[in-house]
């Protein structure tokens, strides 16, 4: 009967924790996701929050590895 807890507790983890791995993913990536490789020379810098962003053409941008990610204020 101890065997038979411990192997259904394993078993519940096991199914509990892998399915939070599989569905995480960051709330602020769309399905649409836009990345632009280079800033433009008539782009702006704003400061919100002492975090840097880029402004042109309406949109604001965030810079990350990968290059200019829009973002939504």
């Amino acid at each position: 009967m101890k065997n038979l807890l411990t192997i259904l507790l394993g078993f519940t983890l096991l199914i509990l924790s892998s399915s939070c791995i599989s569905t995480a993913r960051p709330s602020y990536i769309e399905s649409r996701t836009v990345i632009v490789k280079k800033v433009p020379k008539n782009h702006k810098v704003v400061y919100v929050k002492g975090h840097k962003y880029y402004v042109w053409g309406g949109k604001q941008y965030k810079q990350t590895r990968k290059g200019f990610l829009v973002v939504k204020f």
